[in-house]
């Protein structure tokens, strides 16, 4: 009987694995397209709206309303302002940074008394129920009140432009910081208040360690609102009383008919304004708690 060869099992190499799969990409990669998927739809979509914005503009200009200057007609004039923003030709003929510049200092000064007197009246209102119930519906009554309103009143007190607009942005922008720093005085714990009575903290330091860390955040959102109020209510101030600001500019070339000055002064109040409110955010990002 013979016997039938078998053949023996020969070792054989194992597939490289490795080699098909994928290379994982690097950290640095990893994270450049996780910014990428980040950051593009805050550039895509706005620069889709707007170009959706010059599209309709386009639009009206050419078939709509005929009068209304084109996109070239007003750029052409953007660069014609912007190019010499520094001139000074007298009190009715300046450039654009002096007629902003103008602006800006009524907004300071309105802006800075309304803090002084807002924010104090604020921790009275949050700290004293006897306060608020007492003020709350005059505040209630006048926080509506058009901006505009309140400039005749301004006008018979003062007698003079400066300090009217002034008084105007005052009495128009102090009602956010009020009510928003009541707001942060009613919202600090009770446990806040019982470890300032177990540490028997006067009055001073009561306000110094308890009320102003805890109240900040409310006090800043206040103060934003109030300047983003304040730009706004002085473009229109001016415009109805006259002399050196961007409001005034606006009314200025509207009756000269120069369309185009102020499409482009829209732009650089807008412009202004956003600078404005990211100044503030900054702030109140770097002194509020709940950021860190």
């Amino acid at each position: 009987m013979t016997s039938v060869p078998v053949d023996e099992p020969t070792a054989t190499s194992a597939p490289n694995l490795q080699s098909t799969l994928p290379t994982p990409p690097s950290p640095r990669l990893a994270r450049l397209r996780e910014r990428a998927a980040e950051v593009l739809p805050d550039i895509v979509l706005p620069a889709i709206t707007f170009l959706i914005v010059l599209l309709v503009w386009h639009v009206i200009a050419n078939h709509v309303a005929t009068g209304f200057p084109g996109i070239g007609e007003t750029w052409a004039r953007g660069v014609e302002l912007l190019s010499n923003p520094f001139y000074s030709n007298g009190p009715n003929d300046m450039g654009l940074f002096w007629q902003v510049l103008y602006s800006l200092g009524r907004v300071t000064a309105g802006f800075v008394l309304a803090a002084i007197v807002g924010v104090p009246v604020g921790f009275l209102m949050g700290s004293s129920a006897v306060f608020r119930r007492g003020w709350a519906p005059l505040i209630q009554i006048l926080r509506p009140v058009s901006p505009l309103a309140w400039l005749p009143i301004g006008l018979l007190l003062f007698r003079a432009v400066d300090p009217s607009a002034i008084f105007v942005i005052f009495i128009t922008s102090i009602w956010p910081m009020i009510l928003n720093t009541a707001s942060g005085v009613e919202a600090i714990p009770k446990d806040y208040r019982n470890v300032a009575a177990v540490l028997r903290l006067n009055r001073i330091e009561m306000v110094r360690h308890i009320l102003l860390p805890a109240t900040l955040p409310y006090v800043l959102t206040g103060m934003r609102l109030s300047l983003g109020i304040a730009w706004m209510v002085i473009v229109a101030a001016e415009m109805l009383t006259g002399g050196i600001g961007i409001g005034f500019f606006v009314w200025d070339e509207w009756n000269n008919l120069n369309v185009p000055s102020i499409i482009v002064a829209i732009v650089v109040i807008g412009v202004v304004g956003i600078l404005l409110d990211t100044g503030m955010n900054l702030i109140q990002r770097r002194f509020d708690y709940t950021h860190r």
